[in-house]
């Protein structure tokens, strides 16, 4: 058996790949949930419908599935330190294709410059995932995931005020101001307000080559796959295929419908604030709201996994609650029905820590590719949004949150059965 060199050393021994990863996981929220101001401006500066609007998050999130496999193959080839670095300068890359899609306007540069970005960070995703799930103990990984979940949302609650700022500012006297603008007026302050993305996005893009330097000067150390006895022995001598594990395969369709709930709940809740006419000066905050809630449900794992309560039984308590706050959301009035949106973010925050670790037991030699697989299930970022924008086009933003409702009896199916499947003939 090959043992783990970081595993037989003390707690001790990661807590500096801890601080690392933490400062990588700020990254990626910043830039993840950008996507919640950046949905309104651009369907602002470029006359879009809620659907396409919603092509952000798609362009975005489609990248983890288009790219995880890949990401997977030049991990193997550069080692998840390089692996990283790689994953930050091509982020970098797309936070620079935002320049000419901003001095032209044209919503498709805008969309490949969000796919960019979301390879860079398949690349990110798919090699720190695993490792943060197997530097320590496995039934406390939820909790150290948890506490890069809270790098990650404190960042996403952060990032749409700084954006929000330099973009929409005065967005309810510039909204208004277009009704009164012949088309040639229209157009040209449409093309100034397009610009306005250039100067944060060129802040971003050189703090991102940096901390891509950062991080192949940093001690950040290389660790071995996972070896786990009870694979290694019998067991993966019967497993020929990834998908001969169903407990990962159900894992990654838990994914897909927890990512979705999570994007909806971020990236749509400023557009319908806006929709049941609350002001751009009052919405625009909304997706810091639900990044809010996320955080308190982060420290409530913390606190709570594994001490009081195991991994699966928060996830399953996490699934009821989101079908609550979904009742919640359809049902109530006005700003009631956004505190309920918002509060989506309480029962989402587990999830994800919850189920990497279940879903990526006992892989042993195919950890790797379980984790690709898991992050491709990313993709629901892409896909539910859209879905929501052609509901909300349809019926209302309102009815259009009933998509949630099976995102989370998905979760809940999970959290009672689907983990501990070892057969698909059981």
């Amino acid at each position: 058996m090959t043992t783990n060199p970081v595993q037989e050393n003390s707690a001790k021994s990661y807590v500096l790949p801890m601080i690392i990863i933490s400062a990588l996981f700020f990254i990626f929220g910043f830039v993840t949930w950008l996507n919640g101001i950046l949905i309104p401006y651009l369907q602002i500066a470029c006359e879009l419908t809620n659907f396409q609007a919603l092509l952000v998050a798609f362009a975005f999130y489609i990248a983890y599935t288009v790219m995880a496999l890949p990401s997977a193959w030049v991990l193997e080839r550069t080692g998840l330190k390089n692996g990283m670095m790689l994953g930050l300068w091509v982020m970098a890359v797309g936070t620079l294709i935002f320049l000419p899609a901003a001095y032209t306007r044209t919503y498709a540069v805008f969309l490949f410059a969000l796919f960019v970005m979301g390879t860079g960070l398949a690349i990110l995703q798919t090699a720190s995932n695993p490792y943060i799930t197997i530097i320590g103990p496995r039934e406390s990984a939820a909790r150290r995931i948890s506490i890069l979940g809270i790098c990650n949302k404190l960042a996403g609650a952060i990032a749409p005020l700084i954006l929000a700022y330099y973009i929409l500012n005065d967005g309810d006297a510039f909204i208004k101001s277009l009704e009164t603008l012949d088309e040639a007026a229209k157009n040209l302050a449409l093309d100034s307000l397009a610009t306005r993305v250039v100067n944060p996005y060129i802040v971003m893009t050189v703090i991102l080559v940096l901390m891509g330097v950062g991080i192949r000067l940093s001690p950040l150390p290389e660790i071995e796959k996972e070896q786990d006895p009870d694979v290694n022995g019998s067991l993966e001598k019967e497993k020929r295929s990834i998908l001969a594990f169903p407990h990962l395969i159900m894992g990654a369709v838990a994914l897909f419908f927890y990512v979705g709930a999570e994007v909806v709940a971020g990236d749509t809740i400023i557009r319908y604030g806006l929709s049941i006419g609350i002001k751009m000066e009052v919405a625009k905050s909304f997706t810091s709201y639900t990044m809010i809630s996320m955080l308190v449900g982060y420290v409530i794992g913390i606190l709570l996994i594994p001490k009081y309560l195991d991994q699966r039984k928060a996830l399953m308590i996490s699934a009821i609650l989101g079908v609550v706050f979904t009742l919640g959301a359809i049902a109530s009035p006005g700003i009631y029905s956004v505190i309920f949106v918002a509060l989506f973010g309480l029962s989402n925050a587990i999830v994800w820590p919850a189920i990497w670790p279940l879903a990526l037991h006992n892989l042993g030699s195919y950890i790797s590719k379980g984790s690709a697989l898991l992050i491709m299930a990313i993709s629901g970022g892409a896909i539910l949004p859209l879905l929501w924008g052609k509901l909300s086009d349809v019926y209302s933003s309102q009815q259009a949150y009933w998509i949630m409702i099976p995102c989370y009896l998905v979760i809940l199916f999970y959290s009672l059965r689907g983990y501990k499947l070892v057969s698909w003939k059981r």
